[in-house]
């Protein structure tokens, strides 16, 4: 896909709550049938990214790092998002053995961190999120890998210009 001045979103994050609304923000954007990487060392933000999305779409339990599940699953009115975390696989082939590929579709938003312990068996990224501990706050950037991840953050991109 061609680079241009949409396929990139990019900012900092004083603090936690600014982590919880950039979720939400991503929520607003979001549409059922992406996938989204989530990368990111230990700490960077990539759950509580996640609870912030999935707060802003409805969901009010606990939202727990997929760490030892591999996989937490929260079925919403609209659609169900699946947030992965393959931190622990020691082999890809444990992909297929625990039949993720059936969680992804068009009626769900897949958010996988540590997408690389998968190799290629993982469907493709719509959008890769970089998260990166930055002092006290965080970094963040989204790359739109498709033209669905382009049109994600257009519309992310535009929601977050009208609420400056």
């Amino acid at each position: 896909m061609a680079m241009d001045d949409t396929s990139v979103v990019a900012g900092s994050l004083p603090d936690e709550r600014a982590t919880l609304m950039l979720g939400a923000a991503f929520a607003a954007a979001a549409r059922p049938g992406l996938t989204v990487h989530l990368q990111g060392d230990l700490g960077a933000g990539k759950t509580t990214f996640t609870r912030g999305l999935l707060a802003a779409l409805g969901h009010q339990g606990k939202v727990k790092s997929p760490t030892y599940t591999l996989v937490e699953s929260y079925p919403l009115s609209e659609y169900s998002v699946h947030h992965f975390d393959l931190y622990r696989f020691a082999d890809p082939e444990e992909w297929n053995d625990a039949g993720f590929s059936e969680y992804f579709g068009p009626d769900s938003l897949c958010l996988v961190e540590w997408p690389d312990k998968a190799d290629d068996l993982l469907p493709a990224a719509d959008i890769v999120l970089e998260l990166a501990v930055a002092g006290e706050g965080r970094t963040y950037q989204f790359q739109a890998q498709t033209p669905t991840g382009q049109s994600c953050l257009i519309r992310l991109s535009t929601q977050t210009a009208a609420h400056c």
